[in-house]
């Protein structure tokens, strides 16, 4: 069969905005088998899977052993997890902003850092319940109106510092751009004081945060049809100094070359967002 690629995306609803970015639903099939690379991002991993499972090869963490998960959750991650796929696969992306992990989980985001997990093991019955509801109905609208009637059974009032919130939040939109020092001054803790206490809550340093973002802006773009030109053009364009310089982030964040990731990997699925600084 000729490969069949078909996604949908939603916003959530107004009480879990700030917390989930949005809804991504995708279904592919017909692909050959392969590996599929679960890449750092801005988001947490949240996937619902609908049929099989997803099966992780490699985890983002060597020490980690593979498995397979009906909702896999995790944690922020600074390299590349391996998922193996029969050329088919379904299921919905909930777009979880670390900000969100507190006010739906009633923990950190670093409590989850490089690892990943069974929903259920992290969430109890909920994570089996939003398993259940997703296989139960056929169209896109009718899962995310699930997700949100679970997510907003989680919702509680333990909001993240703010000043570490609009950190986070400063690192996303400025593109992975910003100093750190700069970042710091707007909050009126020192540099040190604040990466002590941005690790503390979300796993990782302001400084590898904003590499993370800058290559998923580029790995982005690179596979989007809205740009155009060259590796070169895309490494400025991200705030690399040069694309020797965009290709090393590749490898160590990635575990492969711009060229080995485009040319290897299923279709894009996520939406532009992260391409705008």
């Amino acid at each position: 069969m000729e490969p069949v690629v078909d996604y949908s995306t939603r916003a959530v609803a107004e009480p879990l905005r700030g917390l989930v970015d949005g809804y991504l639903g995708y279904r592919m099939m017909g692909f050959p088998a392969g590996i599929h690379r679960g890449l750092p991002s801005r988001h947490m991993t949240f996937i619902v899977s609908i049929g099989a499972p997803i099966v992780v090869c490699a985890q983002t963490n060597p020490a980690q052993h593979p498995d397979s998960y009906r909702c896999v959750l995790s944690g922020l991650q600074a390299s590349t997890a391996l998922i193996a796929h029969d050329g088919s696969q379904e299921g919905v992306v909930i777009e979880l902003s670390p900000v969100g992990c507190r006010a739906l989980f009633g923990m950190p985001a670093a409590e989850l850092w490089d690892g990943s997990f069974e929903s259920a093991d992290v969430l109890g019955q909920v994570g089996d319940e939003l398993w259940e509801r997703l296989q139960e109905h056929l169209g896109w609208p009718e899962r995310f109106d699930a997700c949100d009637r679970v997510l907003l059974r989680l919702r509680r009032e333990k909001p993240v510092a703010r000043e570490l919130a609009a950190t986070w939040q400063g690192i996303v939109h400025g593109g992975g751009a910003l100093p750190v020092s700069r970042l710091a001054a707007h909050t009126g803790y020192s540099r040190q004081h604040l990466t002590r206490l941005f690790q503390n809550e979300f796993g990782l340093g302001p400084k590898l945060a904003s590499r993370v973002i800058r290559f998923e802006r580029a790995q982005l773009a690179l596979r989007s049809p809205r740009w155009r030109g060259s590796v070169a053009d895309v490494a400025v364009s991200c705030g690399y100094s040069d694309q020797a310089h965009l290709t090393r982030e590749f490898v160590d964040l990635a575990g492969c070359t711009p060229r080995e990731l485009i040319g290897g990997d299923l279709p894009i699925v996520q939406d532009d967002a992260a391409l705008e600084p």
